[in-house]
């Protein structure tokens, strides 16, 4: 009796999905710090992933129940939740090498439709 066997899509060539980052990053309204987290973390992510994350930015004076949630106890934190591990950061985003390290991001910076790298 022959086995049928059913084409398993990520073996058949199928188009791999791209991975969509979904992140928080808990600030304390408009000190420097905070300032130069968002912009330091909005630039990483547009120049190495593109449009594949979802940043959410969580001002924990105007949200403390989010910052108890995530258990929060230091501010700016940068929390990954997917993909998984669950990943937290805490600090300015500046070190570009351990955040791209700690994201398991190994490519280079995302290519626009041009083929040019973004901020070229």
């Amino acid at each position: 009796m022959k086995q049928s066997r059913k084409s398993n899509p990520s073996r058949s060539g199928a188009k791999r999905r791209k991975v969509k980052y979904a992140m928080r990053l808990y600030v304390t309204g408009a000190t420097p710090r905070s300032t130069a987290a968002i912009t330091n973390l909005r630039k990483l992510c547009d120049a190495y992933l593109g449009d594949g994350y979802d940043l959410k930015v969580i001002d924990v004076y105007q949200q403390p129940e989010k910052a108890r949630e995530g258990q929060i106890i230091a501010a700016p934190t940068l929390v990954k939740s997917l993909p998984l591990p669950i990943r937290r950061f805490i600090g300015d985003m500046s070190d570009v090498k351990n955040i791209l390290s700690g994201l398991e991001i190994k490519s280079g910076p995302a290519a626009d439709s041009s083929g040019k790298s973004k901020g070229e």
